[in-house]
């Protein structure tokens, strides 16, 4: 056979082995090449006597990453101009064929009559894993890196080549369901004891265990096409399927709140195929998923959290002219939570740490924040002994900033005060190599003049990190008026490195993320001290499609923090520019009663030494109003939640803080957890409309004063009837 993704060989006792290895790719994907390959050989397989079994292995350091989403996103676009030529239905009918060409590929190996084995190493996901549940046994190694899952749901979709029908025949029903809602990667340990897997190996021995099952004379018969065949919990309709179906339509509607079409359709194609024989229920799915694939959250999830997302982290807004940083070891100045943090992600990836604090003590207790981390991972058996000795072989503490001497790339993580970062930017240049790039990890002052106290400003950046970092994929890059190509690219390579998410942002007070958050933030506290009870303003958030609500989010980052910020930009704008009910707020749980947040166990919340954390009853005496919640409008206060951070995103845009949409989408849903249905801020105007959009501002500015006002930018966009993406290059 030619085939070009993968390589065929049959041994001389009949097992063939196919090893997908694409050229010029260091990752496995399935595209519509990998799938006409693949149906070929398949039926060369089964035309061939001389054949016993296949094993299916990858020629990669993994096995895949499932389905190209570029593919999908492609059908889509394909499906309008059919339907513009020759009309929907013909349209609905070839993308319903398009998207369920794998489905079919798949169920023809699983009944082609001879065994197929999956021997898996490394990431095996979304539609490489449909795959191999396909396969009539599975083996994955013992890979402290190897994963298994169908992670669909995450961008939108859901498992449309079988997954859904054949984990929801091999798993209880219930264990089935939350695996596909939550979409999580699988270790080897978890997916054996689920039932997803048969075996676990060491790679060296996978292959051969994968020949010895089939030789063995294992059968290539699925167990769901015996007639016998009953799902691990029974029929839907019996005494312990009606025990299951409310309370996972519950589930479902807790965790989800009815936002994520691709979740609800999982629910439809598992409840509807379990009553179907196996052919009828993959079709079931396939219209489900033909279904999903068209909706607005399908194709602004897509894009943003893979298309663009992925375009970002390989290099996009790299200058393309600067060559390569090389960053073997980086200077990190302050070795508090967030400088060690730095330290942890940087190590971990490999690279040599000058860790600087004041006191050797100071620096010793940041390596030792490293030190947890990793102790933490080995407690849970996603790391060894070894591991945390090599990482922290790489962090080196100290009390003298000579050793930023032979640093590539130097970062100051210390409190954020000018005048202390001021004394650190001037102690570092006295240390280091000249044209070594100097980034600040400031949250909050602009970049531009920090870099006054730096010799040479064009090589001054801004590299603001996430908390907590090790979790945080997204790193906001602020350029200020002076930073060079050379301290952008440097910059961005780092980052790369990190294998974390950046974004390119122009300095401005707060840059973007923050500008957007504070705005949620205030939300909330305004929603508060208009009377809405505490609990409803921090469930609304949650209805809207944020992670977490305004109250308990500001105790995160802690109430003290959110009042100097407020009196920083008091002080520089004038007391016009912050709400006084939300500076009374915070003055009074700062100032009168001490509560700072989590860090000291009081905030908008109690957190207690045991239990979980409960609002702190207190909140009710601090409102001068309170309202009954029978009679407020829950979609208007959704509506706030989100409006008021697109506004600010629309905002970044006119002040040319951000340049790209599709940094502030994957920013947005990365930074803050911007509701990630919508497929971040700009897409949720873009949805929306932006004439619609704007409308809506109206209606809330009067309602709620001026902060909802639209800003010129979004009044002449109307009025051209423009979109953020129309008119980029992103588009």
């Amino acid at each position: 056979m030619n085939l070009n993704n993968f390589r065929f060989d049959v041994d001389a006792d009949g097992v063939a082995t196919l090893t997908w290895d694409m050229p010029d790719r260091s990752m496995n994907v399935i595209t519509q090449a990998v799938m006409d390959e693949l149906e070929r050989t398949i039926r060369h397989i089964m035309s061939a006597p001389e054949v016993k079994g296949c094993v299916v292995i990858s020629g990669k350091s993994d096995f895949s990453g499932g389905a190209d989403l570029g593919m999908l996103e492609a059908s889509s676009h394909r499906f309008a101009k059919t339907a513009a030529e020759k009309g929907e239905e013909v349209a609905r009918q070839e993308f319903f064929d398009g998207t369920r060409r794998l489905s079919l590929i798949y169920r023809e190996l699983e009944t082609s009559g001879k065994p197929w084995v999956a021997a898996i190493d490394g990431v095996c996901l979304g539609g490489a894993f449909e795959l191999a549940l396909a396969c009539h046994h599975r083996i994955v190694s013992d890979n402290l890196k190897t994963r298994v899952g169908l992670p669909e749901v995450k961008v939108g979709l859901f498992p449309g080549a079988g997954g859904t029908q054949r984990v929801i025949r091999l798993m209880p029903t219930g264990d089935a369901l939350q695996m596909l809602f939550k979409g999580e990667q699988l270790k080897a340990n978890a997916a054996k004891a689920m039932g997803l897997v048969h075996e676990i190996a060491p790679k060296a021995e996978l292959h051969e265990k994968a020949r010895a099952w089939i030789l063995a004379g294992n059968k290539g018969a699925a167990p769901w096409d015996d007639p016998k065949f009953r799902p691990p919990s029974g029929r839907v309709f019996s005494p312990t399927g009606m025990m299951i179906w409310p309370a996972a339509n519950a589930i479902y509607r807790r965790e989800t709140q009815d936002n994520y079409p691709a979740a609800k359709a999982i629910l439809h194609a598992a409840f509807e195929g379990l009553q179907l024989p196996m052919d009828l229920a993959l079709r079931v799915e396939s219209r489900w998923f033909a279904h999903i694939l068209g909706t607005k959250e399908a194709r602004v999830m897509i894009r943003s959290l893979f298309v663009s997302m992925g375009e970002l982290n390989k290099g996009a807004r790299r200058p393309k002219a600067e060559p390569r940083a090389q960053i073997h070891k980086v200077g990190i100045i302050g070795a508090g939570f967030m400088g060690a943090s730095i330290a942890y992600v940087a190590a971990l990836n490999g690279i040599d740490v000058a860790l600087i604090d004041r006191t050797m003590e100071a620096a010793d207790t940041g390596k030792a924040h490293s030190h947890k981390l990793m102790s933490d991972q080995i407690a849970k058996g996603r790391a060894k002994t070894a591991d945390r000795d090599a990482l922290l072989a790489h962090i080196h503490p100290s009390d003298d900033y000579a050793v930023l001497a032979d640093c590539d790339l130097v970062i100051e993580a210390v409190f954020e005060d000018r005048a202390v970062k001021a004394e650190t930017i001037r102690k570092a240049q006295a240390a280091m190599k000249p044209g070594t790039i100097f980034a600040s990890n400031t949250s909050t002052l602009p970049i531009t003049s920090l870099a006054e106290n730096f010799s040479k400003p064009e090589d001054f950046v801004g590299i603001h990190f996430f908390s907590p970092v090790e979790r945080m994929m997204l790193v906001e890059v602020i350029k200020g008026a002076k930073t060079g190509d050379r301290a952008l690219a440097c910059a961005l390579d780092f980052i790369r490195l990190l294998r974390k998410t950046p974004i390119v942002v122009n300095d401005s007070r707060g840059f973007y993320a923050n500008r957007c958050v504070l705005n949620y933030v205030r939300e909330g506290h305004l929603m508060l001290m208009e009377g809405v009870p505490a609990a409803m303003v921090e469930n609304v958030a949650r209805m809207a499609g944020m992670p977490v609500g305004p109250l308990a989010l500001n105790d995160e980052v802690a109430l003290d923090l959110a009042w100097k910020i407020l009196q920083a930009t008091k002080a520089d704008l004038g007391s016009g520019a912050v709400d006084p009910a939300q500076e009374c707020l915070l003055d009074t749980l700062v100032n009168t009663h001490g509560r700072l947040g989590r860090k000291n166990g009081k905030g908008f919340y109690d957190y207690p030494d045991k239990g979980p954390k409960h609002l702190w009853s207190g909140l009710a005496d601090l409102q001068s109003a309170k309202l009954d919640p029978d009679t407020l409008d829950v979609e208007d206060m959704k509506q706030r939640f989100l409006v008021t951070q697109a506004l600010e995103a629309a905002r970044t845009v006119e002040d040319g803080v951000i340049t790209d949409p599709r940094e502030a989408d994957v920013g947005s849903i990365l930074g803050f957890g911007f509701a990630p249905f919508t497929g971040g801020t700009l897409s949720y105007i873009d949805g929306m409309g932006v004439s619609e959009f704007v409308l809506l501002c109206d209606r809330l500015a009067k309602k709620y004063g001026p902060r909802f006002a639209p800003c010129d930018l979004l009044l002449d966009m109307a009025t051209k009837k423009e979109t953020f993406y129309r008119h980029s290059s992103a588009a």
